[in-house]
């Protein structure tokens, strides 16, 4: 074998390898959404979904620990801790996505993703209302 032929297998098993070491990083990155009782059945990092129940956060400014709790359409209810800042528009959530590992009866989040209501919401229902009229 020539070394060219040498340097383009060697080209080749690189690429390969690099590819298949991005999938595998990547792959292990994802991190599904589930149900409550599947994160509470799981020790691997999870993302949950629910509506805010009202007046359950807590916020200790000593320890940075935002407490609360999350609603599902099933009328089940988790609590979350989460070590961090309150995000600003925290109160006017419509639903909030915690990520993170169930442990102890909570689910300890490293990442918080809030949706709030549009400030265009409003618009778009009148928008609709008086084009349907």
């Amino acid at each position: 074998m020539n070394r060219r032929a040498v340097w383009t297998v060697a080209g080749i098993v690189a690429i390969v390898a690099f590819v298949a070491f991005g999938a595998g990083a990547f792959r292990s990155n994802l991190t599904p959404y589930v149900s409550f009782q599947q994160a509470r059945s799981t020790a691997d990092a999870v993302q949950v979904a629910g509506k805010l129940v009202q007046g359950s956060d807590r916020f200790d400014a000593a320890t940075s620990r935002l407490m609360f709790s999350i609603q599902d359409e099933h009328g089940d209810v988790m609590k979350v801790a989460y070590k961090g800042l309150k995000p600003g528009n925290f109160n006017e959530a419509t639903q909030v996505v915690a990520i993170g590992r169930f442990h102890g009866g909570t689910l300890e989040a490293e990442k918080l993703l809030v949706k709030c209501p549009s400030k265009y919401q409003g618009t778009e229902e009148k928008e609709n209302h008086t084009s349907s009229s």
